[in-house]
């Protein structure tokens, strides 16, 4: 089933609701024992800066956002230095209580659609080594374990450890650039 939500790209209104956003997410996160995101993580400069260089999308269910997703075009701290043929989905989260079932599988497709809009062929993510519950989501979700990057390194300066995932778009490749 698909999540009856509509989108639209952030704008300089929107950094204080998406911190709130990520912090309500890794509220929940706590809550369900996932060490992953942690409140006041990701404050409204980081989304400003994200705004500024790349692409922000905000997914809403009647008059109230209750999604977000970043779509970055290269990631290099993770997957290198890359041809330019992926696009990379960071921060793919959901308001729980006020998302529509279904709400996160539309954020993916929607940011896949945007990925083959640009012209790229392969939808990049990283997850959490240590979060097997997200892994398998995403291998739900067409995603396929690639590789693994040990030393991500976080804004404080500590280092964790991603599995690197994508998934081939329609038309696109059948094996990683």
């Amino acid at each position: 089933m698909t999540a009856q939500v509509t989108f639209r790209q952030a704008c300089e209104r929107d950094p204080g609701l998406l911190a709130e956003m990520y912090d309500g997410a890794a509220r929940w996160m706590l809550r369900n024992g996932i060490d992953q995101w942690k409140p006041g993580g990701k404050d409204a400069a980081h989304f400003r800066e994200r705004l500024a260089g790349g692409e922000v999308w905000l997914a809403c269910h009647g008059s109230r956002e209750v999604g977000a997703y970043e779509l970055w075009w290269e990631d290099e701290q993770a997957w290198g230095r890359q041809a330019p043929v992926a696009g990379y989905v960071h921060r793919l989260m959901t308001v729980r209580g006020a998302a529509p079932a279904g709400a996160g599988r539309a954020l993916l497709a929607h940011a896949e659609g945007r990925i083959a809009a640009a012209g790229r062929t392969v939808a990049r993510l990283d997850c959490l080594t240590s979060n097997p519950r997200l892994r398998a989501y995403y291998e739900a979700a067409g995603y396929r374990a690639v590789g693994e990057e040990p030393g991500k390194l976080a804004a404080d300066g500590t280092c964790y450890g991603v599995t690197l995932m994508e998934r081939v778009l329609p038309g696109g490749p059948v094996s990683r650039s």
